[in-house]
């Protein structure tokens, strides 16, 4: 069983910053990517952005450049980055211990944490 927590996240004008933290902890045999995805209102989720443990990263094109995703091995924690946020990044972000390399989220969910920006 593996828990994952997240913090971060929170209200914050366009333009602004945010940075989220996502830990798993427990047995972990994930040998893919940690990440997070979103699910804005009324939309489907997305995957947002993901690192494997080697520090390669995948970002969603409307996030590139924005949001940097890094990686602690040794506490098993992620890091989302956000900068120049919009209110199209309004959303629920959740991580995930271990994405497929087809972008499946195959692991742990967290609780989710809420980002809303304002104009």
């Amino acid at each position: 069983q593996v828990h994952v927590q997240e913090s971060g996240g929170g209200l914050v004008q366009a333009g602004g910053s945010l940075r989220l933290s996502c830990a798993a902890s427990g047995t972990t045999i994930c040998t893919s990517a940690m990440g997070w995805y979103r699910q804005p209102p009324r939309k489907a989720r997305e995957l947002v952005a993901a690192i494997n443990d080697g520090g390669s990263t995948y970002y969603a094109g409307s996030v590139k450049g924005r949001f940097t995703i890094s990686r602690d091995n040794a506490k098993n924690t992620v890091y989302l980055q956000m900068n120049s946020l919009q209110p199209e990044d309004t959303a629920v972000y959740t991580c995930n211990s271990c994405i497929s390399p087809q972008g499946a989220g195959i692991g742990d969910w967290g609780q989710g944490t809420q980002v809303i920006v304002t104009s």
